[in-house]
């Protein structure tokens, strides 16, 4: 039987009722078997668990029964987090899930009770995880206590394998999307479908290309740059080259690796796209020669020390004292102009990739303690939401006239502090209107963007670094004083050579090479 934590179902009101011998609290709220008086207000009930809300009821359906509402629509316990406030305004997220329950009543048998956390997310949803409070859950690759790999480890995460084969979430995105997801072979996760795949662009100032003529389509490779950044440092620019303070190894070098941990601090640790092998990438001809040439861009002045010991900021792109510097590639890359505050050009650097992690940058999950009901009422929610663009607004926008308002153009202008959510954390950019400062036809520059996308050969693999988790992190420690070094510029190029065989000794000294027999041992053995 699952616990409930919020008095909340949300249901049509007077559409159903409840028949049972009940205490009342202060609020004429009642509490049956196992309900919570306390928390039965507003005239509902709740029962043996269940939650009911505005007169509307959800009983639970019995010992290890899913919760249903009188007329026997499933109820799940949604828990997303907010990005876009400081704070959740309940009564407001309590419309919107009203909302929703009258919009989908009469097309999915599921009702839902909407949570929507502001701060601490990681920590209450994991708690409403062990207490079996959550049904279906947001999350993601990087975050923290509830991450993929967190949850995945943990046994928390339902297997959605069977329950979205042939459905209409499977078929609301490609099948790359769902291979580049999956752990052990199996669906566990439910990606939003946003730019679900990673490549990387140079990244230039507007004003610097028209001043100067710089042909940026002749840009290939890292070292094309370097006329560019000749007139950059004549014009007596701060930075050149800006790295943005970040190593940039795992990023430039994509198209050669699979950079599986997705942490540039475990770098030395990939999958050769060539041999389809587990590599020491620190040995390879590729690391020699991007340490090397940055360490040449440092001795010509292209590349600050002020990087290389983390003194740029986050908002030095904000400023006129760089010409260069990296951009992730999305489908509307023309929003960097307004993140930058100036009028920015990118050209690729890389090809874009779909692979272990980038499916996953935002995703839902169902719990491993829901019911083989309400996991199949979780897949039918998901599978509305990713294809029904009323549904898809009112779960990120809220109520039109309240949260947000059509234009003339039928784009959205979002004005409210009380309910704000953003397409990529909320559902398919396929079918969640435009917000009025994007291009009309973003659903079709997102299929573009991914549909271009290669896939690696090693998606879809996880390491368990478990067996070796000491020397790992042994290993992920030094990185800082080695690899960040060498990508910044800190080692002359003569040196690079012999700083990176010191780099090799620290790292077998740390148990490198047991980890990397590890690595190896696992990939093998996915992909038989």
């Amino acid at each position: 039987m699952k616990k409930f934590n919020r008095i909340a179902a949300a249901i049509l009101a007077g559409a159903m009722t409840v028949s049972m011998a009940a205490c009342t609290d202060g609020n004429g709220g009642a509490a049956g078997n196992g309900g919570d008086a306390g928390n039965a207000g507003n005239g509902g009930a709740a029962v043996d668990g269940g939650a009911v809300v505005d007169g509307g009821a959800a009983v639970d359906g019995g010992n290890g029964g899913a919760a249903t509402t009188a007329d026997g629509a499933v109820v799940i316990d949604v828990y997303r987090r907010t990005f876009n406030l400081g704070a959740v305004d309940d009564a407001q997220v309590q419309k919107v899930q009203d909302a929703i329950n009258a919009y989908i009543a009469d097309k999915i048998n599921v009702q839902i009770v909407l949570h929507d956390i502001a701060s601490e997310y990681e920590d209450k949803a994991n708690l409403a995880i062990n207490n079996k409070e959550v049904d279906l859950l947001w999350t993601a690759s990087w975050e923290s206590t509830i991450g993929t790999n967190d949850l995945f480890a943990a046994n928390s995460v339902y297997d959605l394998t069977d329950l979205v084969a042939g459905s209409k979430l499977y078929s609301s995105m490609d099948e790359g999307q769902w291979e580049a997801t999956k752990y052990d072979g199996k669906i566990f996760f439910v990606p939003v479908y946003k730019d679900n795949v990673e490549g990387y662009d140079f990244m230039f100032r507007q004003d610097l290309v028209d001043q100067f003529g710089w042909d940026i389509s002749s840009v290939k490779k890292l070292a094309d740059l370097e006329p560019m950044l000749a007139d950059a440092k004549g014009l007596g620019l701060k930075y050149p080259y800006l790295t943005q303070k970040t190593p940039m190894f795992y990023r430039w070098y994509i198209n050669d690796f699979d950079f599986f941990t997705a942490d540039s601090a475990t770098n030395f640790f990939a999958v050769d796209k060539k041999t389809n092998e587990v590599v020491d990438t620190i040995l390879t001809p590729q690391y020699a020669e991007f340490a090397k040439l940055m360490g040449k861009w440092a001795q010509e002045g292209y590349l600050s020390e002020d990087d290389l010991t983390k003194t740029t900021t986050d908002t030095t792109t904000q400023t006129q004292d760089w010409a260069i510097t990296w951009w992730t590639d999305i489908p509307v890359n023309d929003e960097a102009d307004a993140r930058y505050n100036q009028d920015v050009t990118m050209t690729t650097a890389t090809d874009r990739w779909a692979h272990s992690t980038s499916a996953l940058g935002s995703c839902y999950a169902v719990a491993a303690t829901c019911t083989p009901e309400e996991a199949q009422a979780c897949v039918d929610f998901l599978g509305l939401l990713y294809t029904d663009s009323t549904l898809a607004d009112m779960y990120t926008f809220g109520i039109e006239g309240e949260d947000y308002e059509y234009d003339a153009n039928h784009q959205v202008t979002q004005h409210s502090d009380k309910y704000n959510h953003s397409m990529w954390e909320s559902a398919s950019a396929t079918v969640v209107t435009p917000l009025d400062n994007e291009p009309a036809n973003k659903a079709d520059l997102y299929k573009d963007f991914n549909g271009g996308a290669k896939t690696s050969p090693a998606a879809g693999f996880r390491f368990d670094k478990s067996p070796v988790e000491d020397k790992y992190t042994a290993c992920a420690n030094l990185f800082e004083q080695y690899g960040f070094v060498l990508e910044n510029g800190g080692i002359a190029p003569e040196d690079v050579d012999a700083y990176i065989e010191e780099y090799q000794n620290a790292l077998d000294e740390a148990g490198y090479q047991d980890v990397l027999a590890e690595f190896q041992s696992q990939y093998d053995a996915w992909k038989k």
